[in-house]
């Protein structure tokens, strides 16, 4: 086809570019929520932790997972290292929230100034059955009609 690059420029050529450019930024949104979901969730077991041992006698011994060993410390030891911990991993989900919002932003500039609308499986068979062929305006990508 005479639609395609020749050396690929800032911007894209073709609608197949732009999808693909389209669905590379949904991903990486996606991976964005997965590692702050993942990270909430050790922020939350580094809480029980310490919720569970603040209370006991600091001289008391405990185990800690570091690097894959198992060590024995005393509560002491642990309790600051545990705290320092969930707070570093805090300050990374805020990062990684800035990172989202960002990248949000940039998905909604691109869907602007490509015109991308994001059709929902419901509603492409209700507009199918109700519009003639002729009055679509853009692309339809996916199986035509369900009829043979």
């Amino acid at each position: 086809m005479a639609g395609r690059a020749e050396g690929d420029h800032k911007e894209p050529v073709n609608e197949q570019v732009i999808a693909n450019m389209y669905g590379n930024m949904r991903s990486e949104l996606n991976q964005i929520y997965s590692k702050i979901t993942e990270l909430e969730m050790e922020v939350s077991e580094h809480s029980l932790v310490i919720n569970a041992i603040q209370p006991l006698d600091q001289s008391r011994r405990c185990y800690r997972m570091i690097g894959g060993v198992l060590v024995e410390r005393t509560i002491k030891e642990v309790l600051p290292a545990v705290q320092r911990n969930k707070e570093g991993l805090e300050e990374v989900i805020s990062r990684l929230n800035e990172a989202l919002e960002k990248k949000k932003k940039e998905i909604a500039e691109f869907e602007a100034k490509y015109k991308i609308r994001i059709k929902k499986p419901d509603s492409v068979v209700k507009d199918d059955s109700g519009r003639k062929e002729g009055s679509a305006q853009g692309v339809l990508v996916g199986p035509a009609g369900g009829s043979e």
